[in-house]
């Protein structure tokens, strides 16, 4: 049967609308996963429950790993790539953005902060958590909140938001503290645990998770006034707004469909690997708002 050119231009046209974007259309991050037909990840190893190595030390899991795989799912679709591998590169703090940048890493779901100093460097995703940046400290501490850190030994993670603003803190209002920069959030409640230090700065959330693989949980606390609100949110290569439009569609999916309450539950509410114990920490309300009206920009732009 002869089909008219009309029809068939038609018919092109409708399949082309249909199916995944061309390879020939590809740029950037897109075209170098279509090519190489695999996505290298970045994770953490310690940033409990984000990304962190479970019994498998070969394997992250964790609540920003199930959404870094909610957008690998998103790309098998989008570039019509069923097979797609996936590749992962751990990343510590110092690391995260440079190999980002360098394209050794495609994508890096963890723990890391959005803030407009890092956005000059890297693009981010739509957010997937808000948390405070607070202190770690026994429960039979005098330490209450910052101001009692005064000539005191107080450690955080290096590269992080905490670690910029407990320095600008110590400077500002005299303090005399010794900071104490670790290497990664096991480091830093090593330092908590052994006595070299009296409280551990850092996000809420990671806190949390640090105290629920402590030896004894019940001996330590989250307290402290709030020093910061911070968003997380997935880290790409800047410029490539045809990859960040695959990631961003895929996250907030995720969000509308209610997929993301039951992967909240699954980290934050129930018992977690490795000791499974359980966080115990509810949605606060910020995270709420920003899974009902996603956005990029840093809490700090708000």
């Amino acid at each position: 049967m002869r089909i008219a050119p009309r029809a068939l231009a038609v018919a092109v046209t409708a399949i082309l609308m249909s199916t995944p974007v061309l390879a020939a259309e590809l740029t950037g991050t897109l075209k170098k996963i279509k090519d190489s037909g695999t996505i290298t990840l970045g994770h953490r190893d310690s940033s409990i429950p984000f990304s962190y190595y479970g019994d498998n030390a070969r394997q992250p899991i964790g609540y920003s790993h199930d959404l870094q795989l909610k957008v690998v799912e998103a790309l098998k679709q989008e570039l019509n790539l069923p097979e797609l591998k996936v590749r992962y590169n751990l990343v510590t703090s110092q690391t995260r953005i440079p190999l980002v940048q360098n394209g050794t890493v495609d994508l890096e779901c963890g723990s890391t902060t959005n803030n407009v100093e890092r956005q000059r460097q890297v693009d981010f995703s739509v957010g997937i958590f808000e948390v405070g940046t607070r202190l770690l400290t026994r429960v039979n501490s005098p330490i209450k909140d910052f101001d009692d850190l005064k000539g005191k030994n107080v450690v955080t993670t290096a590269g992080t938001t905490s670690e910029r603003l407990i320095k600008a803190m110590n400077a500002e209002k005299k303090m005399d503290m010794n900071v104490i920069s670790a290497k990664d959030h096991g480091e830093s409640f090593l330092m908590l645990e052994s006595n070299r230090a009296v409280a551990f700065m850092m996000d809420d959330a990671l806190l949390a998770g640090e105290m629920a693989k402590a030896k004894k949980p019940a001996d330590w606390h989250v307290t402290g006034t709030p020093q910061s609100f911070e968003i997380y949110g997935c880290m790409m290569r800047k410029n490539d707004p045809a990859f960040k439009q695959v990631v961003d569609k895929a996250l907030t999916a995720t969000f509308a469909s209610g997929e993301v309450n039951a992967l909240y539950d699954k980290w934050f509410m129930q018992p977690v690997p490795p000791k499974g114990l359980n966080l115990n920490f509810p949605m606060s309300d910020e995270l709420k708002q920003l899974i009902a009206n996603p956005t990029d920009k840093a809490a700090e732009e708000h």
